[in-house]
Protein backbone atom coordinates (compact mmCIF):
# COMPACT_ATOMS: atom_id res chain seq x y z
CA UNK A 1 0.00 0.00 0.00
CA UNK A 2 0.58 3.70 -0.62
CA UNK A 3 0.85 6.76 1.65
CA UNK A 4 -0.68 9.60 -0.49
CA UNK A 5 -0.91 13.25 0.01
CA UNK A 6 -3.96 15.00 -0.84
CA UNK A 7 -3.75 19.12 -1.34
CA UNK A 8 -7.75 20.64 -0.61
CA UNK A 9 -8.18 16.81 0.97
CA UNK A 10 -10.85 18.86 2.97
CA UNK A 11 -12.81 19.76 -0.01
CA UNK A 12 -15.54 18.02 -2.16
CA UNK A 13 -13.42 15.56 -4.24
CA UNK A 14 -10.33 15.52 -1.81
CA UNK A 15 -12.57 14.51 0.88
CA UNK A 16 -14.28 11.41 -0.85
CA UNK A 17 -10.66 10.73 -2.07
CA UNK A 18 -9.00 10.32 1.06
CA UNK A 19 -12.23 7.77 1.85
CA UNK A 20 -11.66 5.86 -0.59
CA UNK A 21 -7.87 5.51 -0.08
CA UNK A 22 -8.20 4.91 3.35
CA UNK A 23 -10.99 2.13 2.60
CA UNK A 24 -8.82 0.13 0.35
CA UNK A 25 -6.01 0.03 3.15
CA UNK A 26 -3.79 3.29 2.33
CA UNK A 27 -2.38 5.71 4.51
CA UNK A 28 -3.51 9.30 3.57
CA UNK A 29 -2.52 12.37 4.84
CA UNK A 30 -4.22 15.20 3.50
CA UNK A 31 -3.62 19.38 3.83
CA UNK A 32 -6.20 21.75 3.42
CA UNK A 33 -6.17 25.88 4.54
CA UNK A 34 -10.37 25.73 4.93
CA UNK A 35 -10.54 28.27 2.60
CA UNK A 36 -13.29 26.00 0.42
CA UNK A 37 -12.62 22.89 1.52
CA UNK A 38 -14.49 22.04 5.28
CA UNK A 39 -13.50 19.77 8.21
CA UNK A 40 -16.49 18.33 8.75
CA UNK A 41 -15.97 16.57 5.23
CA UNK A 42 -13.07 14.03 6.89
CA UNK A 43 -14.47 14.39 10.27
CA UNK A 44 -15.29 10.13 9.97
CA UNK A 45 -11.76 9.70 9.41
CA UNK A 46 -10.18 11.66 12.23
CA UNK A 47 -8.21 8.92 14.55
CA UNK A 48 -8.54 6.63 11.99
CA UNK A 49 -4.55 4.86 12.22
CA UNK A 50 -4.10 5.44 8.26
CA UNK A 51 -5.35 9.34 8.20
CA UNK A 52 -3.63 12.22 8.97
CA UNK A 53 -4.21 15.95 8.71
CA UNK A 54 -2.71 19.58 8.59
CA UNK A 55 -4.51 22.78 8.17
CA UNK A 56 -2.40 24.41 6.72
CA UNK A 57 -1.20 26.92 3.36
CA UNK A 58 0.32 24.52 0.80
CA UNK A 59 2.53 27.61 -0.24
CA UNK A 60 3.68 27.15 3.48
CA UNK A 61 7.09 25.46 2.20
CA UNK A 62 8.45 24.24 5.64
CA UNK A 63 4.90 21.94 6.32
CA UNK A 64 5.21 20.90 2.62
CA UNK A 65 8.06 19.59 2.68
CA UNK A 66 7.93 17.78 5.64
CA UNK A 67 4.49 16.08 4.21
CA UNK A 68 5.84 15.23 0.95
CA UNK A 69 8.64 13.90 1.64
CA UNK A 70 7.13 11.29 3.85
CA UNK A 71 4.78 10.14 1.39
CA UNK A 72 5.06 8.24 -2.04
CA UNK A 73 2.76 10.16 -4.25
CA UNK A 74 1.05 13.71 -4.08
CA UNK A 75 -2.74 14.30 -5.95
CA UNK A 76 -2.97 18.19 -6.03
CA UNK A 77 -6.04 18.95 -6.00
CA UNK A 78 -6.32 22.29 -3.53
CA UNK A 79 -7.24 25.32 -6.26
CA UNK A 80 -9.78 28.25 -6.45
CA UNK A 81 -12.95 26.94 -7.55
CA UNK A 82 -16.49 27.58 -8.85
CA UNK A 83 -17.66 30.01 -11.27
CA UNK A 84 -19.17 32.85 -8.05
CA UNK A 85 -15.58 32.89 -6.56
CA UNK A 86 -13.87 32.78 -9.57
CA UNK A 87 -15.58 36.13 -10.98
CA UNK A 88 -15.80 38.01 -7.61
CA UNK A 89 -12.49 36.98 -6.68
CA UNK A 90 -9.53 37.07 -9.48
CA UNK A 91 -6.91 37.60 -7.45
CA UNK A 92 -7.53 34.66 -5.04
CA UNK A 93 -7.83 32.73 -7.97
CA UNK A 94 -4.96 33.23 -9.89
CA UNK A 95 -2.92 33.64 -6.52
CA UNK A 96 -4.17 30.14 -5.32
CA UNK A 97 -4.04 28.08 -8.88
CA UNK A 98 -0.26 29.56 -9.86
CA UNK A 99 1.55 30.14 -6.76
CA UNK A 100 0.04 27.41 -4.98
CA UNK A 101 0.26 24.58 -7.89
CA UNK A 102 4.33 26.07 -8.17
CA UNK A 103 4.64 25.79 -4.66
CA UNK A 104 3.55 22.12 -4.49
CA UNK A 105 5.71 21.29 -7.56
CA UNK A 106 9.00 22.81 -6.12
CA UNK A 107 8.72 20.38 -3.35
CA UNK A 108 7.80 17.43 -5.12
CA UNK A 109 10.70 17.92 -7.37
CA UNK A 110 12.47 17.73 -4.44
CA UNK A 111 11.87 14.46 -3.62
CA UNK A 112 10.97 13.40 -7.06
CA UNK A 113 7.47 12.15 -5.66
CA UNK A 114 4.93 11.01 -7.72
CA UNK A 115 2.42 14.00 -8.69
CA UNK A 116 -0.76 13.81 -10.13
CA UNK A 117 -2.37 17.94 -10.84
CA UNK A 118 -5.78 18.59 -11.07
CA UNK A 119 -7.02 20.67 -14.01
CA UNK A 120 -10.24 21.45 -15.34
CA UNK A 121 -12.19 21.52 -18.80
CA UNK A 122 -12.20 25.14 -18.46
CA UNK A 123 -8.82 25.42 -19.98
CA UNK A 124 -10.68 24.29 -23.57
CA UNK A 125 -12.06 27.80 -23.36
CA UNK A 126 -14.87 28.50 -26.27
CA UNK A 127 -13.42 25.64 -28.22
CA UNK A 128 -15.81 24.85 -31.25
CA UNK A 129 -14.96 21.04 -31.50
CA UNK A 130 -17.07 18.80 -29.69
CA UNK A 131 -16.47 16.88 -27.53
CA UNK A 132 -13.15 18.46 -26.28
CA UNK A 133 -9.90 15.99 -26.80
CA UNK A 134 -6.84 16.11 -24.96
CA UNK A 135 -4.84 17.56 -27.71
CA UNK A 136 -7.41 19.85 -28.83
CA UNK A 137 -6.46 24.04 -29.51
CA UNK A 138 -8.24 26.21 -27.24
CA UNK A 139 -9.13 29.45 -27.67
CA UNK A 140 -10.17 32.07 -24.58
CA UNK A 141 -11.96 35.42 -23.93
CA UNK A 142 -10.10 38.60 -23.36
CA UNK A 143 -8.54 39.64 -19.95
CA UNK A 144 -11.05 41.91 -19.26
CA UNK A 145 -13.56 39.13 -18.39
CA UNK A 146 -12.48 37.80 -15.01
CA UNK A 147 -14.12 34.31 -15.98
CA UNK A 148 -11.48 33.33 -17.62
CA UNK A 149 -8.53 34.06 -15.21
CA UNK A 150 -9.56 30.64 -14.00
CA UNK A 151 -8.87 28.66 -17.38
CA UNK A 152 -5.55 30.60 -17.74
CA UNK A 153 -4.28 29.68 -14.79
CA UNK A 154 -4.85 26.53 -14.56
CA UNK A 155 -3.13 26.20 -18.46
CA UNK A 156 -0.33 27.91 -16.80
CA UNK A 157 -0.34 24.95 -14.35
CA UNK A 158 -0.03 22.24 -16.48
CA UNK A 159 2.58 23.97 -18.48
CA UNK A 160 4.31 24.23 -15.13
CA UNK A 161 3.81 20.67 -14.57
CA UNK A 162 4.71 19.40 -18.03
CA UNK A 163 8.00 21.42 -17.77
CA UNK A 164 9.35 19.96 -14.80
CA UNK A 165 8.36 16.42 -16.00
CA UNK A 166 10.62 17.59 -19.47
CA UNK A 167 13.06 19.47 -18.04
CA UNK A 168 13.68 17.87 -14.90
CA UNK A 169 11.84 14.06 -14.54
CA UNK A 170 9.51 15.08 -12.16
CA UNK A 171 6.59 12.34 -12.59
CA UNK A 172 3.77 14.18 -13.39
CA UNK A 173 0.28 13.27 -14.69
CA UNK A 174 -3.01 16.08 -15.77
CA UNK A 175 -6.36 15.23 -15.08
CA UNK A 176 -8.88 17.46 -16.85
CA UNK A 177 -12.35 17.42 -14.85
CA UNK A 178 -15.82 17.77 -16.24
CA UNK A 179 -18.22 18.98 -13.90
CA UNK A 180 -17.73 16.14 -11.15
CA UNK A 181 -20.77 15.99 -8.62
CA UNK A 182 -21.73 14.36 -5.52
CA UNK A 183 -22.38 14.69 -1.69
CA UNK A 184 -20.84 17.21 0.28
CA UNK A 185 -20.51 19.68 -2.67
CA UNK A 186 -22.67 22.90 -2.26
CA UNK A 187 -23.71 25.48 -4.12
CA UNK A 188 -22.02 28.04 -2.79
CA UNK A 189 -20.04 29.21 -5.48
CA UNK A 190 -22.18 28.73 -8.38
CA UNK A 191 -21.81 24.41 -8.32
CA UNK A 192 -25.36 23.81 -10.27
CA UNK A 193 -26.79 20.74 -9.44
CA UNK A 194 -26.38 20.97 -5.14
CA UNK A 195 -27.77 24.16 -6.05
CA UNK A 196 -31.03 23.04 -7.99
CA UNK A 197 -31.16 20.25 -5.33
CA UNK A 198 -30.93 22.52 -2.42
CA UNK A 199 -33.51 24.70 -3.44
CA UNK A 200 -36.09 22.06 -4.41
CA UNK A 201 -35.63 20.65 -0.87
CA UNK A 202 -36.31 23.96 0.88
CA UNK A 203 -39.55 24.44 -1.66
CA UNK A 204 -38.01 27.28 -3.86
CA UNK A 205 -38.34 27.82 -6.93
CA UNK A 206 -35.07 26.26 -9.29
CA UNK A 207 -33.00 29.48 -10.72
CA UNK A 208 -31.57 28.62 -14.13
CA UNK A 209 -28.95 30.92 -14.91
CA UNK A 210 -29.31 32.40 -18.91
CA UNK A 211 -31.65 30.93 -20.97
CA UNK A 212 -30.80 27.41 -19.98
CA UNK A 213 -29.63 25.94 -23.51
CA UNK A 214 -26.15 25.93 -22.21
CA UNK A 215 -25.35 22.28 -22.23
CA UNK A 216 -22.97 20.34 -19.79
CA UNK A 217 -21.84 16.55 -18.69
CA UNK A 218 -22.02 15.70 -14.75
CA UNK A 219 -19.76 12.89 -13.68
CA UNK A 220 -20.23 11.67 -10.34
CA UNK A 221 -17.34 11.80 -7.35
CA UNK A 222 -17.49 7.89 -7.04
CA UNK A 223 -16.47 7.21 -10.70
CA UNK A 224 -13.97 10.34 -10.53
CA UNK A 225 -12.05 8.74 -7.45
CA UNK A 226 -12.15 5.43 -9.48
CA UNK A 227 -10.75 6.98 -12.37
CA UNK A 228 -7.94 9.70 -10.13
CA UNK A 229 -7.03 6.28 -8.00
CA UNK A 230 -6.32 4.36 -11.49
CA UNK A 231 -3.88 6.96 -12.84
CA UNK A 232 -2.19 7.02 -10.10
CA UNK A 233 -1.34 3.49 -10.22
CA UNK A 234 -0.35 3.77 -13.51
CA UNK A 235 3.59 4.55 -14.26
CA UNK A 236 3.31 4.84 -17.78
CA UNK A 237 0.36 7.27 -16.93
CA UNK A 238 3.80 10.03 -16.54
CA UNK A 239 4.27 12.60 -18.69
CA UNK A 240 0.32 12.37 -20.25
CA UNK A 241 -3.20 14.56 -19.97
CA UNK A 242 -6.19 12.74 -19.54
CA UNK A 243 -9.82 14.18 -19.67
CA UNK A 244 -12.30 12.93 -17.00
CA UNK A 245 -16.14 12.99 -17.51
CA UNK A 246 -19.38 11.98 -18.40
CA UNK A 247 -20.36 12.03 -21.76
CA UNK A 248 -24.07 12.36 -21.31
CA UNK A 249 -24.90 15.83 -22.37
CA UNK A 250 -27.73 17.77 -21.04
CA UNK A 251 -29.00 21.45 -21.04
CA UNK A 252 -29.62 23.35 -17.71
CA UNK A 253 -33.17 24.02 -18.30
CA UNK A 254 -32.99 19.98 -18.76
CA UNK A 255 -31.58 19.14 -15.78
CA UNK A 256 -34.04 21.77 -13.55
CA UNK A 257 -36.56 19.38 -15.24
CA UNK A 258 -34.68 16.24 -14.53
CA UNK A 259 -33.98 17.48 -10.75
CA UNK A 260 -37.77 17.71 -10.42
CA UNK A 261 -39.08 14.91 -11.45
CA UNK A 262 -36.15 12.71 -9.80
CA UNK A 263 -37.20 14.70 -6.64
CA UNK A 264 -40.77 14.50 -7.36
CA UNK A 265 -41.25 18.45 -6.39
CA UNK A 266 -43.83 21.03 -7.73
CA UNK A 267 -40.72 23.51 -7.40
CA UNK A 268 -41.19 26.13 -10.61
CA UNK A 269 -38.51 27.13 -13.20
CA UNK A 270 -37.26 30.46 -13.83
CA UNK A 271 -34.92 32.11 -15.62
CA UNK A 272 -32.46 34.75 -14.19
CA UNK A 273 -30.14 36.78 -16.89
CA UNK A 274 -26.03 36.35 -16.13
CA UNK A 275 -25.81 39.96 -15.55
CA UNK A 276 -28.32 39.60 -12.48
CA UNK A 277 -25.62 36.77 -10.78
CA UNK A 278 -22.24 37.66 -12.11
CA UNK A 279 -22.64 41.36 -13.88
CA UNK A 280 -22.46 42.79 -16.81
CA UNK A 281 -20.14 40.99 -19.62
CA UNK A 282 -20.31 37.19 -18.51
CA UNK A 283 -19.26 34.95 -21.33
CA UNK A 284 -20.10 31.79 -20.72
CA UNK A 285 -19.94 27.85 -22.58
CA UNK A 286 -22.27 26.99 -24.46
CA UNK A 287 -21.24 23.12 -24.47
CA UNK A 288 -18.51 21.51 -22.53
CA UNK A 289 -18.53 17.91 -23.51
CA UNK A 290 -14.91 15.71 -23.04
CA UNK A 291 -14.00 13.08 -24.99
CA UNK A 292 -13.00 10.35 -22.94
CA UNK A 293 -11.52 7.87 -25.41
CA UNK A 294 -7.86 7.81 -23.90
CA UNK A 295 -8.57 7.21 -20.51
CA UNK A 296 -11.13 4.26 -21.53
CA UNK A 297 -8.51 2.72 -23.52
CA UNK A 298 -5.78 3.12 -20.89
CA UNK A 299 -7.69 2.25 -18.03
CA UNK A 300 -10.70 0.78 -19.09
CA UNK A 301 -12.73 3.59 -17.41
CA UNK A 302 -15.97 4.57 -17.94
CA UNK A 303 -18.97 6.08 -15.67
CA UNK A 304 -20.80 3.97 -13.82
CA UNK A 305 -23.36 6.03 -11.69
CA UNK A 306 -26.44 7.53 -13.48
CA UNK A 307 -27.07 11.05 -13.34
CA UNK A 308 -30.92 10.53 -12.01
CA UNK A 309 -28.69 8.29 -9.12
CA UNK A 310 -26.37 11.49 -8.53
CA UNK A 311 -29.31 14.15 -8.04
CA UNK A 312 -30.70 11.62 -5.21
CA UNK A 313 -27.27 11.08 -3.88
CA UNK A 314 -26.60 15.14 -3.69
CA UNK A 315 -30.33 15.01 -1.77
CA UNK A 316 -29.72 12.27 0.28
CA UNK A 317 -26.02 11.43 0.98
CA UNK A 318 -26.91 9.07 3.87
CA UNK A 319 -28.78 6.67 2.09
CA UNK A 320 -26.23 6.31 -0.87
CA UNK A 321 -22.76 5.66 -0.41
CA UNK A 322 -19.79 3.92 -2.88
CA UNK A 323 -16.67 3.07 -2.41
CA UNK A 324 -14.81 2.90 -5.50
CA UNK A 325 -11.48 1.10 -5.05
Amino acid sequence: MSHFLITGGMGFIGSHLAEALVYRGDTVTVVDNLSTGRFENVASLVGHPLFRFAIEDIRNETVMDRLVSECDVVIHLAAAVGVQLIVDKPTHTVETNVLGTHAVLRVANRYRKRILIASTSEVYGKGARIPFREDDDVVLGPTVRSRWAYAASKMIDEFWALAYWREQGLPVTIFRLFNTVGPRQTGRYGMVIPRFVQQVLAGEPITVYGDGTQSRTFCDVADVTRAIIGLAERDDAVGEVFNIGSTREVTIAQLAQLVKEVLNSPSDIVYVPYEEVYGPGFEDMQRRVPDITKIAEFLGWSPHITLEETILRVAHPAQRTFHPV
